[in-house]
């Protein structure tokens, strides 16, 4: 059962009862993200979420590992481009443990200059390492391109010159501004007690009254053609992108039917194409993000230097004939069947209903009960698939590349 209610403090709660369960996941979701951050500090999202776990002035970092650890609990978080979350999860007889480390980092952090300076080389480490691996390279470039001099093109960690320059009192004021009571969602979901759960959770919380969303303008240039970075790879990695619609439009359901036909499973086309049937590549696959008016769907694939134009060229046969064709009612069941049985799968772990519903609510302001999920997928067309496919294949198409190719080598004949 999935109750949700706005706390006196302003802070959203969202739980759901398992009744089988012996665990719960409790998150909070912080409405702001990379997307949010002016560009001199972009990063600062990324930062704070890794100073949190620093500890508050109850609590050392170390005290936290200990008692989560001796739980046996599992806890992290995550920045993304327009949210930031935090979670824990453990044996629900460990809840108020869980809600008071929890509560506390995020309410009170301690967020001292040494920890600033401590794990400032963390994230430039991380940075490094991003840089090291060349897929994600090419999957950030492809991003950058689609949305170029807008926040939503920017990397999640930031760059070295934007973290070099964070200093504790800038942490601390964007905290102030965006850790706020409306900005945020609580949510749990395993063995719990929501009344119980919302008095403390009120009370976890009562001094972070006030604050809202961030203010957010959509992208306004197009689409960089083709960005290439050379490096001495064995594979050249290849991303193609386009962009889509936004989390709240209808057609998002008509492209998650599309996205799997396309590339996101052992029976989609490029999959089967590329991969079982010329030996092109280990792995191709789609994969379609929705931010709040815009967003994208990409094809990724690492393949021998040789065999990147051959590639290229089926991928773009292939979005061009959904273009024209659209699906056929045998690729529309499957893709229908497999985003069923995706989602119940899923509904058998407490963290991942946990995310559902707080991910739900943060951005669309509700949470479909599971039954209507599947009934929005179900309803799909293939006049709808149709319709989508039409509107990607005439998209502008972004490539990206990182490998043994300069620019010049993907330029039009």
């Amino acid at each position: 059962m999935i109750r949700n209610e706005v706390l006196g403090s302003g802070v959203r709660l969202v739980t759901e009862s398992m009744a089988d369960a012996r665990s719960v996941t409790l998150g909070v979701w912080v409405g702001t993200g990379s997307r949010d951050e002016d560009e001199a500090r972009s990063g600062a999202s990324h930062f704070l979420e890794h100073l949190l776990f620093k500890g508050t002035e109850a609590w050392s970092a170390a005290a936290i590992a200990e008692a989560v650890d001796e739980v046996g609990g599992d806890m992290n978080a995550f920045t993304t481009k327009e949210y930031t979350a935090f979670y824990i999860r453990l044996l629900s007889e460990h809840l108020p443990l869980g809600l008071d480390v929890l509560g506390s980092i995020m309410t009170s952090p301690a967020l001292r200059a040494e920890d600033v300076d401590a794990e400032r080389q963390v994230i430039l480490d991380e940075i490094l390492m991003h840089g090291d691996e060349p897929s994600d390279l090419s999957a950030e470039q492809c991003t950058g391109a689609l949305f170029p001099g807008h926040p939503l093109g920017r990397e999640v960690l930031g760059t070295a010159e934007s973290v070099e320059a964070f200093e504790a009192e800038e942490v601390r004021r964007f905290f102030e501004t965006h850790y706020r009571a409306g900005n945020l969602v609580v949510a749990a979901a395993g063995d719990l007690d929501h009344e119980k759960l919302a008095e403390e959770v009120s009370v976890h919380f009562s001094g972070r009254t006030g604050g809202g969303p961030p203010t957010r303008t959509g992208p306004e240039l197009p689409p960089v053609p083709a960005v290439v970075t050379r490096r001495p790879t064995e594979q050249v990695h290849l991303v193609l992108g386009m962009r889509t619609c936004g989390r709240h439009a209808e057609e998002r359901w008509a492209l998650a039917v599309l996205n799997h036909t396309l590339g996101g499973g052992m029976s989609s086309r490029l999959f089967q194409e590329v991969r079982e049937r010329r030996g092109l590549a280990y792995s191709i696959w789609s994969e379609r993000v929705h931010y709040d008016e815009s967003g994208s769907l990409s094809v990724s694939v690492g393949t021998a230097p040789e065999h990147a134009r051959e590639v290229l060229r089926l991928v773009h046969e292939e979005l061009d004939r959904l273009g024209l064709e659209g699906i056929t009612e045998r690729e529309l069941a499957v893709a229908k069947g497999h985003l069923r049985a995706e989602t119940l799968l899923s509904l058998e772990d407490s963290g991942a209903r946990m995310s559902r519903i707080g991910s739900s609510l943060l951005l669309h302001g509700h949470v479909l009960e599971v039954e209507d999920l599947l009934a929005r997928v179900e309803a799909v067309s293939l006049a709808e698939v149709a319709a989508a496919a039409a509107a990607l294949s005439a998209q502008p198409r972004t490539l990206s590349v990182v490998g043994p190719f300069d620019g010049a080598d993907f330029e039009p004949a």
